[in-house]
């Protein structure tokens, strides 16, 4: 297995680089609490022997006791993470950029339960139990059963009820039902949106104008099937003539999806009564015929933010009407992982990017640009912790 490498060119001038050094911060709490964790969850679920136990046991050690350590030699990727992560070696995890102790952390949970080995764990994700047990659940039934009466709706209506569904993931039911006799779930869709820019959004896509469009997919699961059904709208509709499903290359962030999230996805789909089986069968077809392609590339797995996206990827934007990024870590990658005043403008930051894009994300982070003062005046004075409780959402573009 061979790693492409990605040079990051350095820190850039302006908001400060979150890290994860500050008690109760949210992104202290990640790397204190939800990663200890996250191991002892990987733990239980598989039956791991002594020498993944082992690994894990040091693991844990080094990320709550000690300080951040090189690959060992040998690893295929070695190389690429002694250039990214050369200023943080030997450092706190805690003073690394949280970002990208984030993205080490995945990379060496891998490697501790033997995922890029040559032994028999080689390539088996440790977050597979986490994904399918979504899938199995009763919620999604729910949801899928809700795009029956979806379907008789005006088509405007259902691509505004469908955009939804896909940008809040796993409240995805809320915007399901947006259209379909609930109005005060559409209205509390609307008020916790912070910034709402769905309009600029289909005048992007105008019907038969023969687009493609890039989406980049966030978490699989319960998550990804709105994003799945969305797409459809979009081929059935004729909102675009291809859409290009960029997928991880492998398990990462715990539910990232990869193509065999996909492939799961899509048979819970086409093995569903009613519309959502019609979905299933519409989008197997389409995948055959290559109106939906799905994609991937090794920098989805690189501590990086876009910015410093490699030339072939940018082209693949480049080529794209719109591209479309989905959730928390995307948006955090796209207009940097730093604490930028709220109302930086989203344009200036993502004026780099090769192309129309879009941010369809619940916030689940400190990161936010975009806003309009007054409406951040509101929402400060809530006193809700609105930015990392997945409470509110945003939907941004840039032309």
């Amino acid at each position: 297995m061979t790693e492409t490498t990605f040079r990051s060119s350095g820190d850039a001038a302006g908001a400060p680089v979150i890290l994860s050094n500050e008690s109760g911060s949210f992104a202290w709490g990640v790397l204190a609490k939800r990663h200890p964790a996250l191991i002892q969850q990987v733990r239980d679920a598989f039956p791991y022997g002594r020498r993944q136990h082992e690994a894990l046991d040091a693991l844990l050690d080094e990320i709550t006791h000690g300080v951040i350590e090189p690959l060992a030699p040998g690893e295929h990727d070695r190389e690429s993470w002694a250039d990214w992560g050369q200023e943080h070696f030997g450092r706190s995890w805690y003073d690394a950029p949280f970002l990208w102790a984030e993205s080490y952390f995945y990379r060496r949970l891998l490697g501790a339960v033997g995922y890029f080995g040559s032994g028999p764990w080689q390539g088996v994700d440790p977050f597979a139990p986490f994904k399918r047990a979504e899938l199995r659940g009763e919620a999604v039934e729910e949801e899928l059963r809700a795009l029956d009466a979806l379907a008789s709706v005006p088509a405007d209506e259902r691509a505004a009820a469908l955009l939804h569904a896909s940008l809040w993931g796993n409240r995805a039911d809320l915007g399901f039902r947006v259209s379909a006799g609930e109005p005060a779930a559409g209205d509390a869709a609307a008020s916790a949106l912070v910034a709402d820019d769905s309009a600029l959004l289909w005048q992007l896509l105008p019907v038969g104008g023969s687009s493609t469009v890039a989406v980049v997919a966030d978490n699989a699961g319960r998550e990804l099937i709105p994003d799945l059904i969305l797409i459809d709208h979009l081929l059935e509709q004729r909102h675009a003539e291809q859409v290009v499903l960029h997928l991880k290359p492998y398990p990462y962030y715990v539910s990232d999806a990869m193509t065999a999230d996909v492939v799961d996805c899509l048979r819970r789909l086409t093995e569903a009564p009613g519309e959502a089986g019609a979905i299933g069968g519409r989008l197997w077809k389409a995948m055959a015929a290559g109106s939906l392609e799905v994609r991937t590339h090794p920098f989805f797995c690189a501590p990086l933010p876009y910015e410093e996206m490699p030339e072939d990827l940018r082209g693949e934007f480049e080529s794209a009407t719109l591209t479309l990024l989905k959730g928390d870590l995307n948006y955090r990658r796209l207009v940097g992982d730093r604490l930028w005043d709220a109302t930086a403008p989203f344009a200036d930051l993502t004026a780099y990017f090769p192309g129309a894009v879009a941010a369809l994300r619940t916030l689940k982070s400190d990161v936010i640009v975009g806003l309009e003062q007054e409406a951040l005046d509101a929402i400060e004075r809530s006193g809700a912790a609105w930015r990392t409780s997945g409470t509110h959402a945003l939907i941004q573009v840039r032309r």
